[in-house]
């Protein structure tokens, strides 16, 4: 009982994907775009300045064929919880536009205190942020498309995933007209989530027993990137490739141990 009502309490949504169930198909960024309004221009060659609140990356062991191997690395928004609350974005932002949600563990984006200055882009180790050089220019008849429950940004603004924070709220909305004060598992998921076609994303509260990511996370082969940084992050990744765990968490300080990795792996 005690767990459960500590539960209640602090719930922490997280992500577990399966590097190696991940075909790269890009599914996931798809459905983020289109879920959550994400702007494109006419020309998205310049990926500098493209959004992608979801992006997937492309890793490779290093060896010649036929010894090459790949790995494909989805990476949304970690939502940090740094220590405390004290993310990297949350800490730098002087307009308080982001911040970190007690009751969830999700790293909020609050569009219109944002005023463009950036900091958050420069502190965030895993490059999730994203800003606005112009307004989003829909084609005729694609702003019929448009999502109602999340709203555009406007030119000047940093952006980033949101673990589709609405899907949260409106679940909140369901469970309280039917008399119910928790959220099921399955009643709040994220876009990208339910489009993987391979399965290789799994949401939920990381904190409660009930849910996949629980179980998942302790998975001998789980880690997060970047995880010397002291960030605690919320997305964990899953990969039976010693090489690829090497390479995801980034253990620059024995490249020999890296090499090895992949030359093994």
């Amino acid at each position: 009982m005690k767990e459960e009502r500590k539960h209640k309490k602090a719930k922490k949504y997280g992500m577990v994907i399966d590097l190696d169930k991940c075909t790269g198909c890009g599914a996931c960024m798809v459905a983020c775009m289109a879920e959550n309004n994400v702007p494109f221009r006419a020309d998205e060659s310049d990926k500098l300045l493209s959004i992608t609140w979801m992006r997937v990356y492309k890793l490779t062991n290093g060896e010649p064929f036929p010894k090459t191997d790949v790995c494909y690395l989805p990476r949304p928004c970690m939502h940090c919880e740094g220590h405390g609350g004290h993310s990297p974005c949350v800490s730098v932002c002087p307009a308080i536009a982001t911040d970190y949600s007690a009751e969830t563990g999700i790293v909020s984006q609050i569009y219109t205190r944002c005023f463009g200055c950036r900091y958050c882009m420069a502190s965030c180790p895993y490059h999730a942020r994203y800003f606005n050089w112009w307004d989003p220019v829909w084609p005729d008849g694609m702003e019929k498309y448009l999502s109602p429950n999340v709203s555009p940004r406007m030119r000047g603004v940093v952006e980033k995933c949101s673990f589709c924070f609405h899907r949260y709220q409106l679940a909140k909305e369901k469970a309280f007209m039917e008399g119910r004060r928790e959220v099921d598992e399955d009643e709040y998921q994220t876009s990208c989530t339910q489009a993987c076609p391979a399965g290789a994303i799994t949401f939920g509260d990381l904190n409660n027993p009930r849910h996949a990511v629980y179980k998942k996370k302790k998975d001998p082969n789980a880690f997060r990137l970047l995880e010397r940084l002291g960030t605690n992050p919320k997305v964990y990744y899953l990969s039976s490739r010693e090489w690829v765990r090497w390479a995801g968490d980034n253990y620059l300080a024995d490249e020999g141990k890296l090499k090895k990795a992949m030359h093994h792996g």
